[in-house]
């Protein structure tokens, strides 16, 4: 099932500049989206493990935000490109090439987990085993901050052609299912929209690992 990893990494260092361009201005246009980020850095914050990952971080935008909200954090890709252009737009910043399925970091490391619409590539029957390892670099009780598309119409996943590789909208229920079987607690949700000329609305998530 590595087709699809393929498909997306070639696609996104064909666009790497034009990606970087376009989300240029850090959420400063989208304001629910960053007013979560927010929540979510501030909870990461009072928690006390500042250190967070920011998975699928394409040109590191997000990453350096998180950064200035005064986390630790670093940014992990796929695109080899997108990681090149992050460590020279954030050369402070640490960034690494790797998949969000065997991230580089040790068990139990991480306070937070940012994946903003990063797991979309993902085919539904991988997603439980991505998530497993979010839970698995997460400290007991680390939160995940996870967005994506949704399809108001959908009760199941549904495979759309995204510009840059196909991608899947998700029934808000069906993911926050998924993000349950995986061993997360969802805490917040918020919905809104739509974002996209298809008339998908934005979700996002805010998870914490469940402490057992």
């Amino acid at each position: 099932m590595d087709g699809y990893r393929d498909v997306a990494r070639a696609g996104y260092d064909g666009v790497v500049e034009l990606y970087a361009s376009m989300f240029a201005d850090r959420l400063e246009t989208r304001p629910f989206a960053r007013a979560m980020l927010g929540v979510f850095a501030g909870l990461v914050r009072e928690a006390g493990n500042l250190r967070v990952a920011d998975v699928g971080c394409g040109p590191g935008h997000l990453t350096g935000l998180l950064g200035e909200l005064g986390l630790e954090a670093f940014g992990v890709d796929l695109s080899p490109g997108m990681v090149e252009h992050a460590r020279r737009a954030h050369p402070g910043v640490r960034f690494v090439e790797g998949r969000m399925e065997a991230l580089p970091v040790e068990d139990g490391a991480l306070g937070g987990v940012l994946a903003h619409h990063s797991m979309i590539h993902t085919p539904p029957g991988e997603l439980p085993g991505l998530l497993a390892e979010q839970v698995r670099v997460l400290a007991p009780g680390g939160l995940l901050l996870v967005s994506f598309c949704v399809d108001e119409g959908a009760a199941e996943p549904v495979r759309y052609e995204h510009k840059v590789a196909p991608a899947y909208s998700w029934p808000v229920e069906r993911f926050v299912e998924v993000l349950g079987g995986a061993g997360f607690e969802v805490l917040a949700r918020m919905v809104h929209g739509p974002v996209s000329e298809r008339g998908f609305l934005e979700a996002h998530l805010l998870a914490r690992v469940v402490v057992r």
